[in-house]
């Protein structure tokens, strides 16, 4: 690997979180997390880590890392705070606990936090190492409709209580499924 470029400003002290996912598409849902993360948690920056292909996500469907990257720029805006990033593809990672474990090392004086939705957390168990993340970096959940009893029934949370920090506020029910089924309906498939 050549040598890893920040996908924005990193320097000692800087509050940065790390938010992966497909987003296939990028939705409010989304910037809901990361808006409501530096707001409630004081962050400078979140990296939205836009995966090359989520291994517990079928593969088709899934549209191409350049739309997905795009998409996501376009609901970002302007606003220089969130940061979308194919960070993962040039580091060649498959598995959120060696992207975290590269980032940390690479970028250190740089306090990072593992951000996810609480629709996330309800499968989090089954992530490669899932618990080796929680041990590198500290996680926030952001309550999202539908799973907001998540960090009570979660197998993660119950097998390490203590481990998220649970964010609530008001909340956003946009997500990529739903999308997804708007648009075959849609288009007749």
């Amino acid at each position: 690997m050549s040598i890893l470029r920040p996908p924005g400003p990193v320097g000692q002290g800087l509050r940065i979180g790390l938010m992966g996912g497909s987003f296939n598409p990028a939705h409010e849902g989304h910037l809901y997390v990361a808006e409501t993360a530096i707001r409630r948690l004081g962050l400078d920056y979140v990296w939205m880590l836009v995966a090359p292909q989520n291994p517990l996500k079928p593969v088709a469907g899934m549209a191409s890392l350049e739309d997905r990257l795009a998409g996501a720029r376009k609901l970002v805006g302007n606003n220089r705070r969130l940061i979308v990033t194919g960070i993962e593809q040039a580091m060649r990672s498959r598995y959120t606990v060696d992207t975290v474990r590269t980032i940390k090392t690479r970028f250190g004086g740089v306090a990072f936090v593992w951000l996810m939705g609480s629709d996330n957390l309800e499968q989090f168990h089954r992530w490669r190492r899932w618990r080796a993340i929680l041990a590198a970096v500290p996680a926030a959940v952001v309550l999202r409709p539908g799973s907001t009893l998540a960090p009570l029934k979660a197998k993660a949370s119950r097998i390490c209580p203590g481990r998220f920090t649970i964010i609530d506020g008001r909340r956003n029910s946009e997500s990529a499924t739903a999308i997804r089924a708007r648009l075959a309906s849609a288009s007749g498939a």
